[in-house]
């Protein structure tokens, strides 16, 4: 398999909600909730680096699209890094997520591998870890 990752769907209990987290809080680019007309087609697609997007999609329509049951939601199955380049930015990421109502789960600091980050959590409890790590180039 050819590693072709273009989305990253997270599932969501209030899409509207989760929107304005990213939209307005965070100040990612998107065009807000399409394919309303459709039964479980309510999506936002919020645009990442080149060739990859986010998108916020309601738990209640992944599961009715997969045909599995909606499970319980656990914060530690996965996290979404953010790589930065700097220390700075690792805070100044961290107080923007804060600000539009993330809850900080760790804050930043030194790890163990040398680097420098914290977490914290959307309002569907998925993990965000902002790093900054001395070995890595951030990319723009």
């Amino acid at each position: 398999m050819q590693p072709r990752i273009t989305v990253i769907t997270l599932g969501v209990d209030d899409l509207e909600r989760s929107l304005r987290f990213y939209r307005d809080g965070l100040g990612l680019s998107t065009s807000g909730i399409v394919g309303q007309e459709f039964e479980h087609g309510a999506v936002a697609f919020i645009d990442l680096q080149s060739g990859l997007r986010l998108a916020l999609w309601p738990r209640e329509s992944i599961a009715h699209d997969t045909g599995l049951s909606r499970g319980l939601a656990s914060s530690t199955e996965f996290t979404l890094g953010h790589n930065v380049g700097s220390r700075v930015e690792v805070d100044a990421v961290m107080e923007q997520a804060n600000t539009a109502g993330a809850t900080i789960v760790k804050p930043a600091q030194e790890t163990f591998w040398g680097g420098y980050a914290g977490y914290f959590q959307d309002p569907d409890g998925h993990l965000w870890e902002v790093v900054w790590n001395p070995q890595w180039t951030a990319l723009d």
